[in-house]
């Protein structure tokens, strides 16, 4: 049932609901980062290129929040193990005696897949 609040006071209970709102929103949206990017993160391991010597690479795939605050937050996805070759692997590179290796595309569908994720998610912590 609705609550009585003087007319002075209605200014100060409107401002109040509008923090609970944005703290719930918040959090809301900080929780579907984390799921989307540990998704991506599983995304990432199955779908990298696997070499003969036992997959470093593709294993070697993690998230890392690199800043949060109350209303903020910023996730990093990287590849631990071997960084120096994402570049070459997900747009192709020369051969030492000459010609081109063609590029797996594998983390630009990752990122796409999880923008995607994530829009819908936010609509969906937005709704709530």
């Amino acid at each position: 049932m609705a609550r009585k609040i003087p007319l002075n006071e209605l200014e100060v209970e409107i401002v109040k609901e509008l923090k609970a709102y944005n703290d719930e929103v918040a959090e809301g949206i900080k929780k579907a980062v984390n799921d989307v990017a540990k998704e991506t993160v599983r995304t990432l391991k199955t779908t990298s290129p696997r070499s003969m010597r036992g997959g470093k690479y593709a294993r070697g795939w993690t998230f890392k929040v690199e800043f949060e605050s109350p209303e903020d937050i910023r996730v990093r996805i990287s590849n631990r193990t071997k960084p120096q070759l994402t570049h070459l692997l997900e747009n192709g590179h020369a051969k030492v005696n000459g010609g081109r290796v063609d590029g797996k595309p594998h983390i630009r569908p990752a990122e796409q897949a999880a923008a995607d994720k994530l829009v819908g998610a936010v609509k969906v912590v937005i709704k709530k």
